[in-house]
């Protein structure tokens, strides 16, 4: 019984922040044609109000992000061409990361260098955890066997951990960036605020829910150990 309520509360844990997530920005995603512009063009208009004309909005299918390296703001087709209250909150999200960048907000250089380190790092752990059997074999010595195990589900935890530290920085661009710029602009229609505000949260841990997700590699490989 402790072992089944343990397994509910991790399930819950990691898919909890995801389906919280994924029903929010979903659930504002109607009327599709709730706003008269698109998240693409609004995105645009608040890049220019900021003084960010170099930036550039463009549509993409690898998720709403700012590149910092390029300097674009990307969203997913459903974003860049909707009109929905989710398409330009989430919209104003990214382009409060585009301000962040402008304004050198260090927590978001810290982040661009980390998630460049997270994202090889995950693909180590997966290889290492492959290794480990061999290695057991090779050297008939399990604890070598151990080590390596333990070396790839620390690197594979990597981008969960990085996620986490930088929440405070989608937290700032959500509500200290994106969310003073929808209402100074009177962006929002009457009594959408509170849902924006939904929305901002949600934006803000996407991230942390997707990352979550890759915990499971965790489980299935402790399973394997297991067997």
């Amino acid at each position: 019984m402790i072992y089944l309520l343990f397994v509910i509360t991790i399930v819950a844990l990691i898919f909890g922040p995801s389906y919280w997530v994924k029903h929010t920005l979903e659930k504002y995603s109607y009327p599709q044609d709730r706003y008269p512009g698109t998240g693409g063009e609004l995105a645009r208009i608040l890049l220019d109000w900021a003084n960010l004309q170099s930036v550039k909005v463009e549509e993409t299918e690898q998720g709403d992000h700012y590149d910092p390296i390029q300097k674009v703001v990307r969203l997913t087709p459903d974003k860049f061409n909707g009109k929905s209250l989710t398409a330009i909150t989430v919209a104003a999200h990214e382009v409060g990361h585009a301000i962040q960048d402008r304004d050198g907000y260090l927590p978001l250089r810290l982040r661009t260098r980390l998630v460049r380190l997270a994202a090889p790092a995950e693909k180590l752990g997966a290889a290492i955890l492959m290794i480990a059997p061999l290695m057991v074999v090779f050297t008939r010595a399990p604890v070598v066997g151990v080590l390596f195990f333990i070396g790839g589900l620390l690197t594979l935890g990597a981008a969960t951990l990085v996620h986490l530290v930088t929440l405070p920085m989608e937290m700032h661009a959500s509500f200290a960036r994106a969310l003073p710029m929808l209402e100074k602009g009177n962006y929002l229609i009457k009594g959408d605020e509170q849902h924006a505000r939904r929305i901002l949260r949600a934006a803000a841990l996407t991230y942390v829910s997707a990352s979550l997700t890759t915990l499971l590699n965790i489980g299935r490989w402790w399973a394997i150990l297991r067997r």
